[in-house]
């Protein structure tokens, strides 16, 4: 009932409430439907008043989300964000923070003495190192490098060989406190990759978590391919016959706590960096060639850091309970900037146990409110969500709830206290620790379907995020407020970007679309001594080009629309690149991986596909077809549906007929770092994958012909 009503009928009720009253009881007869009238006007303006107040209110977003980024110089493909008042790039947002040195140093002085790096043993909870003592620690270990005669200055490198683990960060912090440079390295280089790092950047010390780590890299001394080692440090115990043959290949091991030690008795005062300085050398994971380093000064890590901050500032406030779950590599700049972040606010970071396999039961018990996370496991998010509800009664209830957050969040509102949340979601919020507040996409394209059901079931706002290595981390980001899916955001206040033409494709700036360019002060400064390659990123006037296609959108937003890597000509003439196809097949319900691939002597595609293991199975009984995960890969008709679902995806996509797989085969094991498949950034080895189904790529080239 409308309060016009509401209030009409209690008038139309009593009759004549405000008439003269003919006797006392008349009177009291009078007074009484005044007083419940009374009554029900006050008991109407308390629960107006209590929806006013507790009402969900639409973010305030910090700019006109119809125009979130502004033309150079009247130049429509070159844009920056709307947040800045001029073409003046943000290259830091606090006066102390200019280094990431700074950013800690700061964190310190908020924090004190509370929580800062966070671990936990198998079924513990966990346990927190404060920022003093991450401080203490870090100026000791700095020192006891020096000690083993590392220089204070950047251009000395000091390698770090482990697991997402506290001792990393401390060991990253000890050397920025004496301006010294890091260098991450990870177990699937190679060896190879790792020979050429530990040779072109002439690293002497390498840090590692474990005696096989250390062991890998002793092996390659003892064939003399890396001369330059001279000294192991270890986080954990090693076996007396490590240290016998290290000695005898003239390389000299020791315990970090004996580092320390050497460090306490040798203290020397910090050398804090400058934000010109080296901060970290970056390793790309090679897809194909020798991986190149990538030279990131503290200014890129400032500028970059900073722009995030100044977009967030009116919406989301980084506070010092604020805890990040770390568990991407911290050997690549995504997780180190989320770090970095934290740090400046005396927030904590709890790593997980270095188990992928055990990360949901970390995230349970860290219970964390700041999540980084790559689209992988947001769509095996998704698909376990979907997989877990089975009656339809119940999928009607989750679409319907859904709908209504969506609408919600359409209107500018994200919560987690709805009463959808409360009779729908809950558990699913639950799973990720029940505190979430903000979660970060980046390192791939995420389905706009999936990225809008998840902003509705997490309650918790979730950006995305686009850029690259050289770039720091990110050139674009979400706007608050913009909850739309399909575009990742306008440029950070750190980055121009501009779009150029790619004729060989079809693609033309004026048309607002071509090849992302970037540049501003958090563009690295180059490859490590590799200027050939430096040159073929960065152009004379200091443009970053990327190899991704975009095109601008008239919110001013950028959308990711082609790889100009990773393309190849059909026999017929027609180019192909092949992520944009497989971005689209990933929609596929059965479909968990896939790898689409073209030969200039064929006249069209053919796919690798990996189901998804979790719904795979009750997908094709759904469709009459019984067995195992490995026996429905094997079965030709099933194989046939599946391909059947894909082509209808692509079609519904627009994809062209040409852009269709004609075949596929079906492959039961998962693409991972593990095996090869995958990058520790979670991208194809497209190469590596080419190669491993050589076999059957012909087979069905041979059959389908």
């Amino acid at each position: 009932m409308h309060l016009q009503e509401w209030l009409r009928s209690l008038g139309s009720s009593s009759g004549p409430v405000l008439s003269e009253p003919k006797d006392t009881r008349g009177l009291l007869s009078s007074l009484s439907l005044s007083s419940s009238s009374l009554l029900g006007l006050g008991a109407l303006a308390s629960l107006t008043v209590y929806w006013l107040v507790t009402r969900p209110r639409p973010m305030r977003p910090p700019c006109d989300l119809k125009a979130q980024s502004v033309a150079v110089n009247g130049e429509a493909s070159c844009r920056r964000s709307a947040l800045l008042k001029d073409d003046t790039l943000l290259e830091f947002y606090y006066d102390d923070t200019r280094t990431a040195y700074d950013m800690f140093q700061r964190g310190l002085r908020i924090a004190g003495n509370g929580p800062c790096l966070g671990y936990r043993k198998p079924g513990q909870p966990y346990e927190w190192i404060s920022y003093t003592e991450v401080a203490e620690q870090a100026q000791v270990l700095g020192s006891g490098l020096l000690a083993k005669g590392c220089q204070p200055n950047p251009t000395q490198f000091v390698g770090i060989f482990a697991q997402n683990r506290p001792e990393w960060m401390i060991t990253e912090l000890a050397c920025y406190t004496y301006s010294m440079a890091v260098v991450p390295l990870y177990d699937t280089l190679g060896l190879e990759a790792m020979v050429h790092i530990i040779n072109l950047a002439e690293i002497s010390l390498v840090i590692c978590d474990r005696e096989e780590k250390a062991t890998s890299l002793l092996e390659n001394k003892e064939r003399g391919v890396t001369p330059t080692l001279s000294c192991l440090v270890l986080f954990t115990d090693f076996s007396q016959a490590f240290v016998e043959r290290a000695r005898s290949s003239e390389v000299e091991v020791l315990e970090l706590s004996e580092l320390m030690d050497l460090g306490r008795q040798n203290i020397k005062d910090p050398v804090p960096p400058q934000p010109q300085d080296l901060a970290v050398v970056c390793f790309t994971s090679g897809t194909t060639g020798k991986p190149k380093g990538a030279m990131i000064t503290h200014g890129n890590i400032a500028s970059n850091t900073s722009s995030v901050i100044k977009i967030l500032e009116g919406s989301f406030v980084i506070r010092q309970e604020d805890v990040s779950i770390s568990y991407l590599p911290l050997a690549h700049m995504f997780e180190r900037m989320i770090q970095v972040s934290m740090f400046c606010h005396g927030a904590r970071v709890g790593f997980y146990q270095g188990d992928i396999s055990l990360l949901m039961d970390d995230i349970k018990t860290l219970k964390p409110t700041f999540f980084p996370v790559v689209p992988r496991l947001l769509n095996r998010i998704y698909d376990k969500i979907l997989g877990s509800v089975t009656s339809p009664l119940k999928r009607a209830l989750l679409r319907y709830a859904v709908r209504r957050k969506q609408a919600e969040l359409s209107s500018g509102v994200v919560r987690n206290n709805s009463l959808w949340d409360k009779l729908v979601f809950n558990r699913i919020q639950a799973n990720l620790g029940g505190n979430l507040r903000f979660a970060l996409t980046a390192s791939a394209p995420i389905s706009p379907t999936v990225l809008s059901f998840l902003r509705a079931t997490l309650g918790c706002l979730i950006f995305e995020g686009y850029g690259q290595t050289e770039c720091t981390a990110g050139c674009t980001f979400s706007m608050p407020g913009d909850w739309t899916a399909g575009h990742v955001g306008a440029p950070l206040p750190c980055a121009m970007v501009k779009l150029v033409d790619i004729p060989d494709m079809n693609y033309y700036a004026k048309h607002g679309v071509g090849e992302i360019c970037m540049r501003g002060p958090s563009v690295f400064r180059g490859y490590l001594k590799d200027p050939e390659r430096t040159a073929e990123a960065l152009d004379s006037d200091g443009w970053l080009h990327s190899g991704d296609v975009g095109q601008w959108l008239p919110n001013g937003t950028l959308r990711i629309v082609d790889r100009k890597k990773h393309i190849f000509k059909l026999s017929q003439g027609e180019y192909i690149a092949p992520e944009k196809i497989e971005n689209v097949y990933m929609r596929c319900v059965p479909v968990l991986q896939v790898f689409v691939h073209g030969d200039s002597l064929q006249s069209y595609l053919i796919g690798i596909v990996v189901p998804d293991p979790e719904v795979f199975v009750d997908w094709a009984k759904d469709r009459g077809f019984m067995g195992s995960h490995e026996e429905l890969c094997e079965n030709p008709d099933v194989k046939k549906v599946v391909l059947e679902d894909m082509r209808a995806v692509g079609k519904a996509a627009g994809l062209k007929s040409f852009e269709q797989v004609k075949d596929l085969h079906l492959h039961p094991e998962t693409f991972s770092v593990a095996n090869g498949l995958l990058t520790p950034t979670l991208k194809s080895r497209r190469a590596d994958i080419r190669r491993v189904f050589q076999p059957q790529i012909d087979r069905m080239y041979k059959t389908t012909a």
